[in-house]
């Protein structure tokens, strides 16, 4: 696009952010977000203009409108959480959704894989976890690889290897996503396999009720890391009107974000894998509000307030635009 008719298709946007400031917390972040693109264009297509330099003005000012009163790092989290991570879930909701169905449908081929062929559970998990897991079974403790260790122990071990596990399943993104694809595909099969190892035991409302405990947090930042990757790659697939290496460099970033806001959510499910899953006899209806709590946490802050907070954004600028 030439940059005359850059500026005529923005100009009036432009100056109605100049001339209408506005204090509402969601607007302004939608204002930021959208500033912000412009001038990611702007520095790529004409990056010795003035309009680059205008607009780097403007995004000056939203930065130090949002900013203001930092209490600074105490509000810069409020707002992260509150905002800026959710508007990216709202965005990249396709990548959540691709994410999330390649972790059903492969965990639905290693359950399927698993009941028509057992050898392959062995072949997937490993002869010595199999054996293991079926001792614990003939002992009347089928979840007894839970309490193997040491709590506080157990939870360090955990938490390494999971956020190791999905930092991987992001940096695998730069292969044009196929790397995180693989992963998704590698966890979804073990999931899968190690579900239908209590399935053909007769122990399948069990498993859901003990495991799940801690595996609906961790699937879950698994799928969120996929999505991370799904972002990354397809910024060099899929670069839209930017350079490669600036969407590249679009992308990273905010999968870089999600990853940073999907942490805690990891060693929250280690606390619970850890602390919490080995306590097999606890009552069915504290699993259940355990399992039912962090699964309607997750649908709602990664997929219901995204959405109304971004219809939210969009009503607030149609109602600005309307206006003006």
């Amino acid at each position: 696009m030439r940059e005359p008719l850059f500026i005529k298709q923005n100009s009036a946007r432009w100056k109605n952010y100049e001339t209408n400031p506005t204090q509402d917390p969601d607007e302004l972040a939608e204002r930021f977000i959208t500033i912000t693109d412009d001038l990611a264009y702007a520095k790529t297509f004409y990056p010795k203009s003035k309009t680059t330099v205008y607009l780097n003005g403007i995004a000056a000012g939203f930065h130090q409108s949002i900013y203001k009163n930092k209490k600074e790092k105490a509000n810069r989290f409020i707002f992260f959480w509150q905002m800026e991570l959710p508007l990216l879930f709202a965005q990249y909701r396709r990548q959540l959704l691709y994410s999330f169905i390649f972790f059903l449908i492969f965990f639905l081929i290693g359950i399927l894989s698993s009941k028509y062929d057992r050898s392959f559970i062995r072949f997937i998990l490993g002869d010595d976890y199999v054996n293991m897991t079926n001792e614990n079974i003939s002992k009347g403790d089928p979840f007894g690889v839970f309490k193997s260790e040491n709590e506080f122990v157990m939870f360090w071990m955990i938490a390494k290897n999971n956020l190791n596990v999905t930092a991987i399943t992001f940096v695998a993104g730069i292969t044009l996503s196929a790397g995180t694809v693989f992963l998704l595909f590698k966890n979804g099969l073990m999931v899968g396999c190690f579900q239908y190892l209590f399935i053909a035991q007769g122990l399948g409302i069990k498993s859901v009720l003990v495991i799940w405990i801690h595996g609906t947090l961790e699937i879950s930042t698994i799928i969120l890391a996929g999505a991370a990757g799904l972002i990354m790659g397809n910024s060099i697939l899929f670069p839209k009107t930017f350079s490669r290496a600036i969407s590249l460099k679009k992308g990273a970033l905010d999968g870089i974000k999600i990853m940073l806001g999907i942490s805690p959510i990891v060693v929250t499910a280690a606390v619970f894998e850890s602390f919490v899953t080995r306590r097999t006899e606890m009552p069915m209806w504290l699993s259940i509000s355990i399992l039912a709590g962090s699964f309607l946490f997750i649908v709602w802050y990664v997929v219901i307030y995204p959405t109304y907070l971004s219809y939210q954004l969009k009503s607030a600028v149609n109602k600005d635009e309307g206006k003006s």
